[in-house]
C-alpha cells in the first residue's frame, strides 16, 4: 500500500483534539463500549482485507471448550456450576508473527496519535503492546457456524476493528457489569442467568472499518455463530497499560497452539 495513503480517517475523527477525546471517553464510561464509525479509510480497509484474506488457510483453530472466566475447571465445584460450565469458541486466528512487516496494521498499531487517543479515552498514562511474539496483533476468522463463546476478558480493555462482516450472525452481544472482578465478586448468579438464556444481552452494532474499544473484564460477552458463505474477519490490537506484560505459556498454547 502507498505509504502516502491515509490509513485513519482523521478528517472525520480528530484523534488529537481534547474535546473529541473527552466525548469518546464519556461514551465508553457510560456504555462500557465505544464505537468509532468509519475509523479506517476505505483504501486502508481494502488493503488490510486483501492482505488478510489469504491467511485464513493458516489460521489456528482451538479445539477445546472453556469456561467464561478462561480458567481451568474447579473440581471442588459441580460440573453445572457457572464456574465450570463449558462454552465453545471455534473461530480461528493468525498471530502477530504472521502479520507482514510492512502491513498497514503495524503502522496503525504504532501510530503515536492513535496510541495517545486510546490513552485519553481509557484514562491511562501509557499503552504498550504485549511482550510476546504472538499476541499484539491478531486477525480473527469466523466462517459459517464458528463463534466466540461467552467469556470475560483478562485485560481491562480490548481494541478491535471489524474488517469484514458475515452474511448473517456474528452479533457481538454483551452484559455490562456481570461481575465485579476488583471486588472479588465472580457474578455467579448473573453468569448462570446469561448461560441459561434468562437474562437478555445488549447487541453492539458496528460495521467494517469501525473501531471498537470495549471494557470486557467485567462485561460478559460473546460473538454469535456466523451464517452464510462469507467469513467474518476482525483485527485485534492487544495493548496493556504497563510495559513488559505477555501471555503465559499456557495461555499462548491455548490461544495459538504454540508458545513462540
Amino acid at each position: 500500500m502507498d505509504t502516502t495513503t491515509p490509513l485513519l480517517d482523521t478528517d472525520r475523527h480528530h484523534l488529537g483534539d481534547e474535546r473529541y477525546i473527552r466525548e469518546c471517553r464519556k461514551r465508553l464510561e457510560e456504555d462500557g463500549a465505544l464505537v468509532v464509525h468509519g475509523f479506517l479509510t476505505a483504501a486502508a480497509l481494502a488493503a488490510v482485507v486483501a492482505e488478510s484474506e489469504p491467511q485464513e488457510a493458516n489460521a489456528f483453530y482451538a479445539r477445546e471448550t472453556h469456561n467464561v472466566y478462561l480458567t481451568a475447571p474447579d473440581p471442588a465445584l459441580p460440573a453445572e456450576h457457572p464456574y465450570n460450565r463449558q462454552v465453545v469458541s471455534s473461530k480461528g486466528l493468525i498471530a502477530d508473527d504472521q502479520i507482514p512487516a510492512d502491513s498497514p496494521l503495524r503502522e496503525i498499531q504504532a501510530d503515536p496519535t492513535f496510541r495517545a487517543f486510546l490513552c485519553g479515552v481509557l484514562g491511562i498514562d501509557g499503552i504498550y503492546p504485549y511482550d510476546d511474539d504472538l499476541s499484539s496483533i491478531n486477525v480473527h476468522f469466523a466462517s459459517a457456524g464458528r463463534e466466540l463463546g461467552w467469556h470475560f476478558d483478562n485485560s481491562s480493555f480490548a481494541v478491535t476493528v471489524l474488517l469484514r462482516a458475515a452474511d448473517g450472525g456474528g452479533r457481538f452481544e454483551y452484559v455490562p457489569a456481570a461481575r465485579d472482578s476488583a471486588g472479588g465478586d465472580m457474578g455467579y448468579p448473573r453468569v448462570a442467568a446469561v448461560l441459561e438464556g434468562n437474562e437478555p444481552a445488549r447487541h453492539l452494532r458496528f460495521d467494517p472499518g469501525d473501531l471498537v474499544v470495549f471494557r470486557g473484564r467485567d462485561a460478559l460477552h460473546r460473538v454469535t455463530p456466523t451464517v452464510g458463505s462469507v467469513t467474518r474477519m476482525l483485527v485485534v490490537f492487544a495493548f496493556n497499560d504497563e510495559p513488559g506484560i505477555g501471555l503465559s505459556e499456557r495461555a499462548l498454547a491455548t490461544f495459538y497452539g504454540r508458545t513462540s
